[in-house]
């Protein structure tokens, strides 16, 4: 291979169309842009996302409800099935990172119910919910905050 031998792939540039060459061409007076408005001047063709024509877009007339906690993301869910993978004994939050349980992203981790465990856990510095507790306590572990 050398350099003076490469060529881009097949498709890969279009040849420009030339405009404006007279009305035999197909592309001569408006060139292809219709009359007048806003799409046959130059540099006006861009429509911002949901604007309506003046009209007051959807985003605005529909009502606002509703409140999203920025430390949500903070949070992290642990279902009790995901919680049996792991082997028994002491589980704390660096566990469920490492097992890839938990983002990195995130700070806490909560035991929520969702099927169930059968081996016993300690679990250290993980809240849980009542019946995740009560689920983690019957299969003999336990929680030590």
């Amino acid at each position: 291979m050398k350099m003076n031998t490469l060529s881009p792939a097949e498709g890969a540039r279009q040849v420009a169309k030339r405009v404006g060459r007279g009305i035999g061409s197909g592309l001569g007076k408006t060139c292809g842009r219709g009359h007048k408005g806003s799409f046959a001047r130059s540099g006006k063709g861009k429509i911002k996302a949901g604007f309506e024509g003046g009209q007051s877009p959807m985003q605005r007339r529909l009502p606002k409800i509703g409140f999203a906690s920025m430390q949500a993301k903070d949070n992290a869910e642990v279902l009790l099935y995901q919680l049996d993978k792991l082997p028994a004994g002491e589980v704390d939050f660096a566990t469920l990172q490492a097992a890839g349980l938990v983002s990195s992203t995130a700070k806490r981790a909560k035991v929520v119910v969702k099927g169930g465990v059968t081996k016993a856990y300690v679990l250290k510095g993980i809240a849980a919910t009542a019946g995740a507790k009560a689920a983690i306590e019957a299969a003999g572990g336990s929680l030590a905050e």
